[in-house]
């Protein structure tokens, strides 16, 4: 993906080729994308953290008195929401595979556990369409140069 810490995406530019406005187009809307995602992914995970403190305004039972797969599945979405968070902000490929790990991980939950993870079908097929435009954003950033 050519994402790496360097920064080359932020650059708009491969390493060590000057790049053009045309070229660096499709960088830039990555990057925009990728940060836009971030700070989706980091209400998403600091809702969770909100969930595990009781501060979520709902008339539901505590955390720890709630069932130990409601609790794992909300501390895991807590912590993975949060890093993918980061690794989108710095537009790294970690953060992009975390973060698609994250949106299946939360996809896959819904069809198998729906009582605990609950997700209509429009936030579904938001979550595939993001999924889509980050392959196809990612895709045309990466072969822009050639």
């Amino acid at each position: 993906m050519g994402l790496g810490g360097d920064g080359e995406a932020l650059r708009g530019e491969q390493a060590g080729e000057g790049g053009t406005k045309a070229a660096a187009r499709w960088r830039l809307v990555l990057v925009w994308f990728l940060r836009l995602l971030s700070v989706a992914w980091l209400a998403k995970g600091l809702m969770a953290w909100m969930v595990i403190f009781g501060v979520s305004g709902d008339a539901l039972p505590p955390f720890e008195n709630r069932l130990l797969s409601f609790q794992a599945i909300i501390v895991y979405f807590a912590v993975i929401d949060l890093v993918a968070a980061v690794g989108l902000w710095l537009t790294s490929t970690w953060g992009g595979v975390l973060w698609l790990l994250a949106t299946l991980s939360q996809l896959l939950l819904s069809f198998f556990f729906p009582r605990f993870v609950p997700l209509t079908a429009w936030m579904v097929g938001i979550y595939v369409a993001l999924m889509a435009i980050y392959f196809l954003v990612t895709w045309a950033a990466e072969n822009e140069a050639e």
